[in-house]
Parts: structure tokens; C-alpha cells; sequence
């Protein structure tokens, strides 16, 4: 019998030859938004790693929305030219089936920011630092950039510039884009009640709140309507008074009303004084009530990285899909390895096929 992991999934038409998905993570390697031989590599090695649903890191639809002067983007010629290259290599050695995605996002209050091996936190006077933005003029935290509250046009704006970028996603090759409502970003600011303190028709109450992202889902829709559309959302805010699992679930039904296709559970970002828990699996609970609340597909993430609990999380009906993030940095053939422990076939680039015996037996050996 085909473990759950290995079973296929299809959403919105969209067939994914299994349920392991790698989550987007930011490489801080582009180029004025471009995708850079560093891209290459990475979204190459991602194509090999035996994932059938493979999410790029956080894409920004405009400059000033990057959290980094290293972030991906997708707002110029040159980034929609980049990220083709790197995409077309990558389905060059990628197994057949495999489905590639793009994060489209925009940081708001949390852009402007150093590189984390640069030592992270906003960029000081001389580093070519830049006015951020936000739903409100509130700062993410003591010593941080405050932002600039955006006006009702530049509202319609950016969201007219999440359509141009899931047109130019199109354009590059990309199977399916992923919004970024997660992690504290733009997105996120305009749900969370504290960080969003307008009393327009932007701010208030929780309908309010979620219009940015259900405008922003329309349009990506109507922009790119052959690609799949799903979505990342930080279910729990971790902190007292702000969004949490009950508004979660009502923004999910908000979204599938319009075509979202999936949703990411994962948690936390918009503010320091989150108390956020750890351990294994620590989110999969706020995938299991969305998925139970709202009726939609939900991907299970955060300190997953063990093959039978991945298994565990779909067999029990917890998820739709697992994804994983620093695993695959650490091991990028975590796929190979979770396909070795239930005994399912792997897939090699022929240049790797001799490689899989010892997969094999390497996962033999620690069960």
C-alpha cells in the first residue's frame, strides 16, 4: 500500500505526484531582485530532492517591498529573465510531475533590513536604507524603521503590482503561486489588529482587515488564471489580543470563495513579543483546525523533519500535504530518504542513480 506521503494530490487542477512540498526560504543572494548563480544551484539541487511541490523563496512585487537589498523579486524585466533561467535548469533535472511556485509578498514594516549573517535588524544611515510602509504607522519593535501608513491609491497600487508580478510568474514558467499572508509581513500587518489601527475600510474589523489579501487574491487570480493559486497564512499571532485560530479560519473560507486552492499553516512574525512554543510539530495543530473549520486543503509545517511523523500528520488527517524548510538545507534528499523508509520508489537524475542503493540502505540500517 502507498504510504499518504507518496500518494498524489491534486488542487485546482494541478496534479502533485506526492504530498511533500519544500517551503519557501529566503537565500538573500539576489541581484536587484534577480535570481543569481546561487538561485541556479539552489532551485537545481530543490528539483533533485524527491519533492513533488517545490515553493521559492519569498518573492517581493516591488523594490521597497524586500526585506533585504538581498531578496528575490519579481517587479522588473531583468528578475522575470533570472528567475526563467533558473527555473528552466531546474525542471531540466527535476523528475517528471514535479510542480515549481513562486511566494509573491511584499515586507512592509519588517523591509529595509541587513542580511542575516550581516547581522539582521533595519539598515542604518550609509547601507541605503529606505522608507517602509505598513497598514499603520507603527514600528515592529524598539529601534525599528516606522513605517509610513499607505494611502487608499497606494493600496490599489500594490495590488495591482501583485497582478503584474503573477503575470510575470506566468511568463517565467512558474506552476502555481503561493501569497505570502505570513511571518509578520504586509500581508499579515493589514490582518493583525495590532499592527493594523485604521479606521478605514481597510482597518476595524476583521472583514476589514482580511480585503487586502481577498483584492490581492482576486487579482493574482484574474492576472495568471492558469496558475494554481494558494496561500500562506501565520494562523496564531502568539500574543494577547492578537489573530488568532478563530479569524484564521474565516479568512481561509474568504479565500477559497475566491479561488485559493491551499493554505500553509504556520504561525508568529509580527511582533517580539510573541510566545511562541517549540518542539516537533508544533504547528500542525493549526493546520488541522483550518482544515477542519474552513474546508480547504492545508499544508502542515514547522519542525517536521522526520519521515513516519510526516506520515503520522497525513495518515491521521491532520493535513493535505507536508512541507519542510531547513530539513531539505540540511539533507537535500530528504524526499529520497522518507521514499527509502516506506519502501517507495525513488526517482534520480540518471547521473544520481547510483547513489539510491545507498539510500536504501542507509535508511535500513536506522530503522
Amino acid at each position: 500500500m502507498t504510504a499518504s506521503l507518496f500518494q498524489p494530490i491534486t488542487l485546482d487542477g494541478l496534479t502533485f505526484p506526492n504530498r511533500i512540498a519544500v517551503a519557501p526560504m529566503c537565500q538573500y543572494s539576489a541581484e536587484d531582485g534577480s535570481a543569481s548563480d546561487w538561485h541556479l544551484y539552489h532551485w537545481m539541487n530543490l528539483a533533485m530532492s524527491g519533492a513533488g511541490m517545490i515553493t521559492v523563496e519569498m518573492t517581493d512585487v516591488e523594490r521597497r517591498g524586500r526585506i533585504s537589498h538581498g531578496c528575490l523579486g519579481l517587479y522588473s524585466d531583468d528578475n522575470e529573465a533570472a528567475a526563467k533561467r533558473a527555473l528552466d535548469a531546474a525542471r531540466r533535472v527535476a523528475p517528471a510531475g514535479t510542480k515549481f511556485g513562486t511566494q509573491l509578498a511584499h515586507a512592509g514594516r519588517k523591509a529595509s533590513n541587513r542580511r542575516p549573517w550581516e547581522g539582521g535588524g533595519p539598515l542604518q544611515p550609509g547601507e541605503d536604507a529606505w522608507q517602509t510602509v505598513s497598514a499603520s504607522a507603527i514600528a515592529y519593535d524598539t529601534g525599528w524603521n516606522v513605517p509610513r501608513a499607505l494611502e487608499e491609491q497606494e493600496i490599489e497600487q500594490l495590488i495591482g503590482r501583485f497582478a503584474d508580478a503573477a503575470r510575470r510568474a506566468e511568463r517565467a514558467g512558474f506552476d502555481f503561486i503561493e501569497l505570502h499572508a505570513a511571518h509578520g509581513y504586509l500581508i499579515f500587518q493589514f490582518l493583525s489588529p495590532l499592527s493594523n489601527q485604521r479606521t478605514d475600510r481597510w482597518g476595524g474589523s476583521l472583514e476589514n482587515r482580511m480585503r487586502l489579501v481577498v483584492e490581492i487574491a482576486k487579482a493574482v487570480k484574474a492576472a495568471a488564471p492558469k496558475l494554481m493559486l494558494g496561500a500562506r497564512l501565520s494562523v496564531k499571532e502568539w500574543v494577547d489580543g492578537g489573530f488568532d485560530v478563530e479569524d484564521a479560519i474565516e479568512v481561509a473560507k474568504a479565500l477559497k470563495s475566491v479561488g485559493v486552492a491551499y493554505l500553509c499553516c504556520s504561525s508568529g512574525g509580527n511582533s517580539p513579543l510573541q510566545q511562541l512554543p517549540s518542539g516537533k510539530g508544533y504547528q500542525v495543530h493549526l493546520a488541522e483546525a483550518v482544515r477542519k473549520g474552513a474546508g480547504i486543503p492545508t499544508r502542515a509545517v514547522g519542525l517536521i523533519d522526520d519521515p513516519r511523523q510526516a506520515e503520522a500528520i497525513l495518515a491521521d488527517g491532520r493535513a493535505d500535504m507536508i512541507a519542510l524548510a531547513r530539513a531539505f538545507l540540511a539533507d537535500p534528499r530528504w524526499g529520497w530518504r522518507a521514499a527509502a523508509t516506506f519502501e517507495e520508489p525513488i526517482h534520480p537524475a540518471p547521473q544520481l542513480a547510483r547513489s539510491v542503493t545507498t539510500m536504501e540502505h542507509w535508511m535500513k540500517a536506522s530503522a
